[in-house]
């Protein structure tokens, strides 16, 4: 499995996101409207709008990103893991670091591959549509236009585990239990990023709760190679928080 893949070439990388908004009403006019016609395809008949917005953040166009977290193979035999976040209010600053990066560690190795959980339907499209709403180039990995499927450099855990199975969604946090991987929950999980954002604005919880996720999916692919996991005291995050 991914016998083609060499690990060091693979930057592993996880998102938080939250509604561009700390409410509905922060919403303009334009933006309400739409986000009740967008809402009105999956809440609950009972429930407005405004009950609803708690998930404008896993909608592009009605969230943002907080945090992308990466992470490398940074030496082995045995293998130490090296991880960064790129995290804060302004959205393009973050988008535009991250896009720098991603084009020097591209630029650095020719088969550069990214992977993420769930990215293939939720990360890699999330952060290029960001980064199109702040007029910002994509990076070549994530610019998949025209492209043929094998020319595609993105690495999905999520989809390799279905095995082709589409019906099946796995969590990241389920995955790692099957596999006897240490969970990358702890304190808080996803549906609490936006409320530890806007409400307690304690970002860096969120970053470290993003970089745990980043170092589970790296486990989760040597796993799938058969090769040894990264041991706790070889794990360095590089995040000034």
């Amino acid at each position: 499995m991914l016998e083609n893949i060499k690990v060091d070439d693979v930057l592993f990388l996880d998102i938080e996101t939250v509604p561009a908004g700390s409410s509905f009403s922060s919403l303009d006019p334009v933006m309400q409207n739409l986000w009740d016609k967008k809402s009105k395809t999956f809440r609950d008949p009972d429930h407005t709008a405004e009950d609803s917005f708690e998930r404008a953040g896993i909608f592009a166009e009605f969230g943002k990103v907080i945090c992308i977290s990466v992470g490398y193979i940074k030496e082995k035999n045995p293998f130490a893991f090296r991880v960064k976040s790129f995290f804060g209010d302004d959205e393009k600053a973050l988008l535009s670091e991250f896009s720098a990066m991603l084009s020097k560690f591209s630029n650095s190795r020719k088969d550069a591959v990214l992977c993420a959980h769930n990215g293939k339907e939720f990360d890699y499209p999330f952060i290029a549509r960001r980064m199109i709403v702040n007029r910002l180039i994509l990076p070549a990995l994530l610019d998949n236009a025209g492209k043929k499927p094998w020319e595609v450099k993105l690495l999905d855990t999520m989809d390799l585990w279905k095995f082709g199975d589409h019906k099946n969604y796995t969590s990241l946090e389920l995955l790692t239990s099957v596999l006897g991987i240490k969970s990358p929950k702890g304190e808080i999980d996803g549906s609490m990023v936006a409320k530890i954002f806007y409400k307690e604005k304690d970002l860096p919880k969120i970053v470290r709760y993003c970089e745990r996720d980043v170092v589970a999916i790296a486990q989760v692919i040597l796993r799938f190679m058969n090769l040894p996991g990264i041991a706790e005291d070889r794990i360095e995050s590089v995040t000034v928080l």
